[in-house]
């Protein structure tokens, strides 16, 4: 058995013009891990559309009906940051039932990667900074819901603070989240997450892994997950327009080696996601996002899962 990858169909084709970042990074991702070898078409699980009542597990029946049927306020709209389309609610839901099958996979096999996901800026009545529904949380909870695990880790290393997240689960006991983050960055008003890390504007590789080495491995030691839920975000990155990190592809892959490597050392199953990641060139966008499914894979082997 190889990594198994969660492959979305509808990100394969286009969106309607308006969208402030298009969308097309998540197709040159899927299309470039597939052309360089570093995944078989046999690796690739399709998802499929998640059922209402797991969209409702953490948002508001309101608020999912309006958005699916296309009748969000215009203020509300605006807040998600991108033009509605019957073809992106489509691909939202489709990116929750992949981080849902990422996590059931993680489980069965010990590590697993979606190719879209982390939209962790979703709150249960609103979305909020390109996040419609907070894959993260509704993972969680529906793996709660079916009895698969009793405890989980949410590790959230985008740049930006996994707010929506944090307020989802502030008074459940059984989801820690922990955010390492920018601190001067979106969102302006931060959560409080179980751990936050804000970080200096302008860190770079090293100092940025030894601050994750000193909280990681005690994290795992006080939580003991059943799952990690990981959300490997790549606007740390230093050419990133949203970022204010210092982070080299290096320091990006090795911080995927890193995060594991730290895990699966100590036996707990991670299940990953993509995060956020902003840039014009969308061709070195992608590979910086499929240093995710190099490391994974590479980790997958060395640990025989």
């Amino acid at each position: 058995m190889s990594l198994p990858v969660v492959y979305h169909p509808d990100y394969t084709t286009a969106l309607p013009e308006g969208h402030r970042f298009p969308m097309q990074k998540f197709r040159l991702l899927q299309e470039q891990l597939l052309r360089e070898r570093v995944i078989r078409p046999e690796q690739l699980h399709q998802p499929e559309l998640p059922p209402t009542a797991w969209l409702e597990a953490v948002h508001t029946s309101e608020y999912v009906s309006a958005y699916c049927e296309g009748s969000l306020e215009p203020k509300v709209q605006r807040r998600i940051g991108l033009p509605w389309s019957p073809e992106l609610v489509r691909r939202t839901c489709r990116a929750v039932g992949g981080t849902v099958l990422t996590a059931q996979l993680a489980l069965r096999y010990g590590l697993a990667c979606n190719t879209a996901g982390g939209t962790h800026h979703a709150f249960p009545s609103y979305g909020s900074g390109f996040c419609i529904f907070n894959d993260l949380a509704i993972a969680a909870r529906v793996l709660l819901q079916q009895g698969l695990v009793r405890q989980l880790l949410i590790v959230d290393l985008d740049v930006h603070q996994g707010d929506g997240t944090a307020w989802i689960f502030q008074s459940e006991a059984r989801v820690f989240t922990f955010s390492m983050h920018c601190e001067a960055n979106f969102p302006g008003t931060k959560q409080v997450s179980d751990l936050d890390v804000p970080l200096p504007v302008g860190m770079e590789d090293e100092a940025y892994l030894q601050t994750l080495a000193a909280h990681l491995p005690d994290l795992l030691t006080q939580v003991r997950p059943d799952l990690v839920l990981y959300d490997a975000g790549v606007d740390p990155h230093r050419e990133d327009v949203l970022g204010k990190l210092a982070l080299s592809d290096q320091g990006l892959f090795r911080r995927e080696m890193q995060v594991l490597e730290t895990c699966l050392k100590q036996g707990y199953p991670v299940a990953c996601v993509i995060g956020g990641g902003y840039s014009k060139d969308l061709s070195s966008l992608a590979y910086r996002h499929s240093l995710l499914h190099r490391a994974a894979s590479e980790v997958y082997r060395q640990y025989r899962l």
